[in-house]
């Protein structure tokens, strides 16, 4: 709620106790939560008000500010994420690496260590 944390909101609730004392605290945070609940109200009234006014060009000027609010949210270690992981197709036959996809994973076999001088197996993927 308002980028409060919990030891922030404990801190105020204290800070209202001595400031205001026991007998005033409850009707303090009574009338500040009939103002916010009052702004919210006007703000989902407006809203509305302009939606049935607009109608579908309504939809049209809340784009822009969809993009501005996924901007401000923008983290470049998910969109790299994204890009690279979930925006790849599926039905190209392709693995994200560019390598033809199997159509079933072979077998593996089993694993022995390297004889000396041995050199390790290549693998494209891990590279």
């Amino acid at each position: 709620m308002f980028g409060i944390s919990g030891g922030e909101l404990l801190v105020l609730i204290v800070a209202g106790l001595f400031i205001l004392g026991p007998e005033r605290l409850p009707s303090a945070a009574a009338w500040l939560a009939k103002g916010i609940r009052q702004v919210r109200d006007y703000a989902t009234g407006a809203r509305e008000q302009l939606r049935s006014e607009l109608g579908p060009e309504f939809d049209e000027l809340r784009k822009p500010l969809e993009d501005l609010r996924q901007l401000r949210e923008f983290n470049p270690k998910r969109a790299i994420t994204r890009h690279l992981l979930d925006d790849f197709p599926e039905d190209t036959g392709y693995k994200a690496n560019g390598y033809p996809a199997a159509a079933a994973e072979p077998a593996r076999p089993e694993q022995r260590p390297l004889s000396p001088g041995e050199r390790p197996p290549f693998d494209p993927d891990a590279t």
